[in-house]
């Protein structure tokens, strides 16, 4: 790769296919697909004291996202992992999200599938921001969600890509800011609870967690799959497995969560008005997100 920018003294950096430059510096033609027609997918993770942490199904997911829309992708996970590590080193190097983008290119002409198509070369972007972790605040308190009037389609074929085309997802956020909630909560065609704007979801009744299956159309989420796994749910007690449920069956939880890479396990404690439980963040959720960030710190040598 050639890192050409001198980062010595500088303020932020993107990297852009093979190079560091400065953030606000033009990095990416006008007929980039991915500007032009949301024709790209991208990826968000954490990098906690220099380790991406999920790196390996952060580019699984990538890469078969960019299989679906058949974007050859012209760098190798190490080179990602290198991008990642150069561009977290200038912008944030305690604790970073980081977004990793890939559009088709930028071609000569214009069209969905343009003369020479096939041989564009993907256009690769890594950038990184300093995290702050979820406020306090918003912890103690608790998510509070609407349901948004935008359902999702399962049988979509890119229901579980996560591509650079967001705007159904900048609308249902729009609903919530419009009802001053935090958030929005998303319903299948037939009802079924789907997923929050940028996180996945789960309830916990009992002594089990639920979250829905992937045919719900939701994104498989590299938290969401922590969660499922040994070293998550189960870890604090909980028998973790995927099961399709309504809002009424969401409401009558015990406690509810969101999770996503970069926030992390934050209780849902609201949707529509009505309480979740006692509408207040439960003891699960605190141990769910206490081991998740003991996890975190673990993968990043303590």
């Amino acid at each position: 790769m050639n890192e050409s920018h001198d980062p010595a003294g500088a303020g932020p950096v993107v990297w852009v296919d093979g190079r560091l430059q400065p953030a606000d510096a033009p990095a990416v033609p006008v007929a980039d697909r991915a500007f032009q027609l949301g024709d790209g997918v991208f990826e968000t993770l954490r990098v906690r004291r220099g380790v991406p942490i999920e790196l390996d199904g952060h580019l699984r997911r990538l890469r078969a996202g960019l299989a679906t829309l058949e974007i050859p992708l012209p760098w190798s996970d190490a080179d990602v992992a290198a991008a990642i590590t150069a561009t977290v080193a200038v912008n944030a190097p305690a604790d970073a999200a980081v977004r990793i983008t890939v559009s088709r290119g930028a071609p000569a002409s214009r069209g969905l599938l343009p003369a020479g198509w096939r041989d564009l070369r993907a256009t690769l972007v890594v950038q990184a921001w300093p995290n702050p972790g979820v406020p306090a605040a918003l912890l103690e308190r608790g998510v509070r969600a609407i349901v948004s009037t935008a359902r999702r389609d399962p049988a979509s074929p890119l229901a579980g890509v996560k591509t650079v085309s967001r705007a159904d997802y900048v609308w249902t956020k729009l609903e919530a800011d419009r009802a001053g909630a935090d958030d929005a909560i998303s319903l299948t065609l037939d009802g079924h609870v789907a997923e929050a704007t940028t996180a996945s979801l789960a309830l916990v009744i009992g002594d089990a967690l639920r979250t829905p299956p992937l045919a719900t159309g939701v994104l498989a989420g590299t938290t969401r799959d922590w969660l499922l796994g040994a070293d998550g749910a189960a870890a604090v007690g909980l028998a973790a497995g995927e099961a399709a449920f309504g809002l009424e069956e969401l409401l009558g939880a015990d406690e509810a969560i969101l999770c996503s890479s970069v926030a992390g396990i934050v209780p849902l404690v609201e949707v529509d008005g009505r309480s979740i439980g006692d509408g207040r963040p439960g003891a699960w959720a605190r141990r769910l997100r206490d081991a998740r960030e003991a996890w975190i710190v673990a993968q990043s040598g303590g």
